[in-house]
C-alpha cells in the first residue's frame, strides 16, 4: 500500500553548517521530519515538513505519564551513493510490541517505512559517508492530549527526526556490573523501547561513568546475579567455542542488531545459545581461560568491544583480540553499505524520486 505523504521543503537548507569531520554526538539535526497525528481512533495526515519545535500543552499526558516510545536506525549510502535502510521493517515491528505494552496505538507498519523512505529521500544530502559513519533516525511517539488522569491517551503524535552521527565507540569499553539498581523486573517494561526505561538507567550510568567505566552491564531484578543487557546494547559472549547471549525473556529489548549478528554467526557456522547467562559462569570462564570475546550489539554502537567488566572488587581484563567479532562488525557493515552481497534481503533502497 502506497500511502500520500504531502512534502513541504525548507526555504534554505542549513546543512552548510555541518562539519561532515566532526559531527557533534546528538545535537545536529536535518532540514526536515516526517510527523503524523492519532485522534478520533486513526492516524492522520501523514506529512514531511521543515523541523521544528513541537507545540506541546503543560498537561500533555506523556509528560505526567510517560506515554512515549522511541526506535533507533540508521540510513547509509551504497556503492552508487543511493540511500538504504536496513531492516526498517523489524523497527515498525518493535515500535508496535512496545506501543502494545504501553497502551498505546500501533502506528501501520507500511506507513513506518514508508515515512522513514521520504525523510531519508529528503534530506538524503546529511548523509555522512565517512567509515562508521551513518543518518541516524529516531521514531518516536508520545501522548499529547492535555489531561490529567490516569488512563490511555487518545491522543498521539509520531515523530521521525534525523542526526548525522560519527562512530560512538571508538575503542574499546569498560563495564560495571551494576550491584544495587536494576533495568528490568518480569512483567515490567524492559522488552519495550519506552522512555521511562532510559530515565531509571541515568543515575546508575553517572555513577559508573565517575568511577571509570562506559557502561552499565545489568543484572536481573530477583536473583541479581543473571545478565541482562548494556546501557545501550545487548550483549555476547564466546566461551569455549560457543557463543552465548541472554535469551529474550521479557525483560531484555529484541535488539535487531543483535538478532543480525545471530544470523551471521549461524551462517558462518558458529553455535549460538541463548539462555540465561549468571555472573558466576563468566567469572568461571575468565579464570579457565575459556572466555575468549565479547561484545555489544546495538544500532547506535554497531558491534563494541569490551575491554574488561568490573563484578564487586574483581575487574575481569579480556583479550584484546576479537576475530569472529571483528569478522561480523565488518560483514554486517559491508551489507548495510552495498559492498557486499545481501544474502538475508535486510537492505531497503530508498528511492531518491519520492522528493
Amino acid at each position: 500500500m502506497r500511502y500520500l505523504i504531502a512534502t513541504e521543503l525548507v526555504k534554505k537548507s542549513r546543512i552548510d553548517q555541518l562539519d561532515f569531520n566532526n559531527i557533534p554526538l546528538g545535537k545536529t539535526f536535518t532540514d526536515h521530519m516526517f510527523v503524523c497525528d492519532y485522534k478520533d481512533g486513526a492516524w492522520h495526515d501523514p506529512r514531511v515538513e521543515p523541523l521544528h519545535l513541537v507545540p506541546t500543552h503543560p498537561a500533555a499526558m506523556a509528560l505526567h505519564y510517560g506515554q512515549a516510545i522511541f526506535e533507533g536506525m540508521k540510513a547509509y549510502k551504497n556503492l552508487e551513493g543511493q540511500p538504504i535502510l536496513f531492516r526498517p521493517e523489524m523497527n515498525a515491528k518493535r515500535l508496535n510490541k512496545s506501543a502494545d505494552r504501553m497502551g498505546m496505538p500501533g502506528f501501520p507498519e507500511e506507513l513506518f517505512v514508508e515515512g522513514l523512505k521520504h525523510l531519508v529521500a529528503t534530506d538524503q544530502a546529511w548523509i555522512p559517508t565517512d567509515e562508521g559513519s551513518a543518518l541516524y533516525l529516531r521514531p518516536f511517539m508520545f501522548a499529547d492530549e492535555a489531561f490529567i488522569g490516569m488512563r490511555a491517551a487518545t491522543s498521539f503524535k509520531f515523530i521521525i527526526i534525523a542526526s548525522p552521527s560519527s562512530p560512538i565507540f571508538s575503542k574499546r569499553i569498560k563495564l560495571k556490573a551494576e550491584p544495587q539498581y536494576i533495568r528490568a523486573a518480569h512483567g515490567g517494561t524492559g522488552e519495550a523501547k519506552a522512555a521511562g526505561n532510559y530515565a531509571a538507567a541515568i543515575k546508575p550510568t553517572e555513577i559508573a561513568k565517575n568511577e571509570g567505566y562506559d557502561q552499565v552491564l545489568w543484572l536481573d531484578a530477583h536473583d541479581h546475579k543473571y545478565i541482562q543487557e548494556v546501557g545501550t546494547m545487548n550483549i555476547f559472549f564466546q566461551i569455549g567455542d560457543d557463543f552465548i547471549t541472554p535469551k529474550l525473556d521479557g525483560s531484555i529489548l529484541a535488539g535487531i542488531t543483535r538478532d543480525s549478528v545471530i544470523q551471521l554467526l549461524r551462517s558462518e557456522g558458529y553455535r549460538i545459545k541463548e539462555k540465561l547467562i549468571s555472573i558466576d559462569e563468566i567469572k568461571e570462564a575468565h579464570v579457565t581461560g575459556q572466555l575468549k570475546e565479547a561484545f555489544g550489539t546495538g544500532t547506535a554502537v554497531g558491534i563494541t568491544f569490551i575491554e574488561g567488566i568490573a563484578i564487586g572488587n574483581d575487574y575481569l581484563k579480556l583479550s584484546e583480540d576479537n576475530p569472529v567479532a571483528k569478522n561480523i562488525k565488518e560483514k554486517l557493515h559491508q551489507i548495510k553499505t552495498g559492498k557486499i552481497e545481501d544474502k538475508f534481503n535486510w537492505v531497503v533502497e530508498v528511492n531518491e524520486a519520492l522528493v
